[in-house]
Parts: C-alpha cells; sequence; structure tokens
C-alpha cells in the first residue's frame, strides 16, 4: 500500500511517501480502506518527539480516518466488508475496570491512533470492530474524517465533563483549531453564549460564521481577561475552554466567575505554566482535564454530525502523497478548521 511514514523524528522532511505491507486484521479486528483522512496537531507533535515517546519505527502518523471495510478478522459478527465506517482513534482493550464501567478513554491499556500505534496516513489502517461506526450511505468521508477526533473531544470535554447547561456561558481560546470550532458548535447546540478569543479578526470572523455571540481579537486586547469582565458586567463566564496552556491560563482563571469550570484536552502553548491559588480557591474554580472520549460519547455526537445539527469545518485538501505540505500549513497556524489528506 502507498503509505506517509518517518523514521526518525524531525520537520516535515522525514516524512516520506512510499510503499509499505498493508497490515491484516487479526481477531476482533477490521481492515478499512481510507478513503479521507484529517490532520491534528498531535501528528506534528509525534513527528517532532519528546523525551520517552516509544515507537514501532517506521511509524505512521493520523488518527482521523473513514472509508470502507476492506477486510475483516476472526470474531467479527456486527461489520461486512464493504460497508461505509468512520474511525474512533480512542484505543482501549475492552477489559479493564473502567472499560467495564463505559470510561474506556480511561482504559489502563489507553492509546491512541496514529500516537501509540500506526495510523491513517495510508491506504489501509486496522483497528478493533468497536472502534468503527457505519456511515450513512451519503454522508462524505472528509466530513466524517474531519469530525471524528476533535467532536469527540470537545463533546466529552464540554458536555460529559464540564457538564455545559443551556443558559451558561463559555469562553473558547483560539477560533482556528478543529477542537475549538467544534467546541463552538456544541456550545452553541446546547444553548450557551459563547465568547471567543482569537488570534486575528480573519480567524474570528470565521466563529462569528459558527455563531460566536462575542469576539476578542487578542492582537488589539492583550488582557482579554478584562474584556470578559467588561462583556459580562464583571461577572466572567461560566465555562472556559483554554487548551493553549502556557501563556493563556492565568488570564482564564481570572476571566471565569465565581464557581466557574476550566476545561482542558491540552497544550499547544506549552505544559507547563503557574497558576495563582488564590483564583482557585476564592472562586470556587473547578480545574477539569480530558482526553478524547468514550465509545457512548463517540456514538452520540457523530449521530449529532450525521443529522447535520453539527457541522465539521473544513481547511483544504491534499492528496497523500502531499502530507509534508499538509503539516507545513498546520504549523503556519493560518489555516481554520480540519486540513484533510485524500488517499
Amino acid at each position: 500500500m502507498k503509505t506517509v511514514l518517518f523514521r526518525q523524528h524531525g520537520g516535515p522532511e522525514v516524512l516520506e511517501y512510499t510503499d509499505f505491507p498493508a497490515p491484516e486484521p487479526g481477531s476482533g479486528q477490521v481492515q478499512v480502506q481510507v478513503r479521507a483522512a484529517a490532520l491534528n496537531r498531535l501528528d506534528i507533535w509525534v513527528r517532532n518527539g519528546w523525551p520517552g515517546i516509544r515507537l514501532e519505527y517506521p511509524h505512521i502518523p493520523g488518527a482521523d480516518g473513514a472509508g470502507v471495510i476492506s477486510a475483516i478478522g476472526p470474531g467479527v459478527t456486527q461489520f461486512q466488508v464493504g460497508e461505509r465506517v468512520v474511525i474512533n482513534s480512542n484505543l482501549s482493550d475492552g477489559t479493564c475496570e473502567f472499560c467495564q464501567a463505559g470510561q474506556d478513554n480511561l482504559c489502563v491499556k489507553w492509546g491512541l491512533l496514529g500516537e501509540t500505534v500506526r495510523g491513517t496516513y495510508a491506504e489501509f489502517v486496522v483497528v478493533p470492530d468497536r472502534n468503527v461506526l457505519k456511515l450513512p450511505d451519503d454522508f462524505p468521508f472528509d466530513r466524517a474524517a474531519a469530525a471524528s477526533l476533535v467532536f469527540l473531544t470537545a463533546w466529552h470535554s464540554l458536555i460529559t465533563r464540564g457538564k455545559l447547561q443551556a443558559g451558561e456561558s463559555v469562553l473558547i481560546i483560539g477560533a482556528g483549531g478543529g477542537v475549538n470550532t467544534a467546541a463552538l458548535q456544541i456550545a452553541k447546540y446546547v444553548g450557551a453564549k459563547v465568547y471567543v478569543v482569537g488570534s486575528s479578526m480573519a480567524k474570528l470572523k470565521h466563529a462569528e460564521e459558527l455563531g460566536a455571540d462575542e469576539l476578542i481579537d487578542r492582537s488589539r486586547e492583550a488582557d482579554w481577561s478584562k474584556a470578559i469582565y467588561q462583556l459580562t458586567n464583571r461577572r466572567g463566564v461560566d465555562v472556559v475552554v483554554d487548551n493553549v496552556g502556557a501563556g493563556t491560563m492565568p488570564l482564564s482563571l481570572r476571566a471565569a466567575c465565581k464557581g466557574g469550570r476550566i476545561l482542558t484536552v491540552g497544550n499547544t502553548g506549552g505544559p507547563k505554566f503557574e497558576i495563582d491559588n488564590r483564583y482557585m480557591f476564592s472562586k470556587h474554580l473547578s480545574y477539569l482535564g480530558s482526553t478524547m472520549g468514550t465509545c457512548s460519547d463517540f456514538e452520540q455526537v457523530m449521530a449529532l454530525i450525521f443529522a447535520g445539527k453539527l457541522s465539521p469545518v473544513l481547511d483544504e485538501t491534499f492528496a497523500l502523497k502531499d502530507a509534508r505540505r499538509a503539516q507545513e500549513r498546520m504549523e503556519q497556524g493560518e489555516f481554520f478548521g480540519k486540513i484533510i489528506l485524500v488517499p
């Protein structure tokens, strides 16, 4: 099969478009012929590497994918060859105490497609049968791939962990990334008021088109927590979605109202930062971490995607062989929504 892989860590130049043996499905697994994959910042972090990362080299990146089942392994009974599916990249063993309790994203052997195992930058990928969901006949592969990881991540963070309710207010730090555009739509879907802090008016205009109620351009207002206080009559917001971390968390703590929740699923700006604990205890704040989501979350949010109640935002589409260019676009930071790869 054709694939994009790397044999050592580094910049985009380490990515190779080449031939590699197609994986064969084992017991309880399905082989999916990938019709569309989508990029995440995770792909770049894995490519760059970090101390202690352990991969089977050569490594194939990619967590998002949708396609057609091309082979099934022993014991698979709920799927057939030829069925159209979207992939849930949250990997679990299905047997540990957390999996048995329906909390499979807390699995003791948790893994992530494209990070801990070879992923979707390929013509074929193999996953457990519990990690695919049937697509409606007319639903596009690129939209399914674009939705899968980011909407699952945002849904579990905002709804399952954050308990967001109608009538509450949400501040989203960052306007262009896939998780943030998903979070914006989910917040509006449940009836929340949404404030967005963005790096440029161009990105903020896109956020406004998705339903954002209030826009704050941080290139003009560096202390956007003060702007939030002004916009909320000095109350603050109920929920802050801060997936940046370093550089933004102190302002997020200030922007939250008393009893507010700070949600995080990542740290694009850096993992280490200082917390002024006075805000935490004096304002009764909750700091909630989240990674991916459960199979139940995936089914719920993808049903809303299929019904057109939520919609992934697509940026640019590249051929698989141009994955290097696609990652370079993501690193430049000028994209809005999801970048797609098509084998």
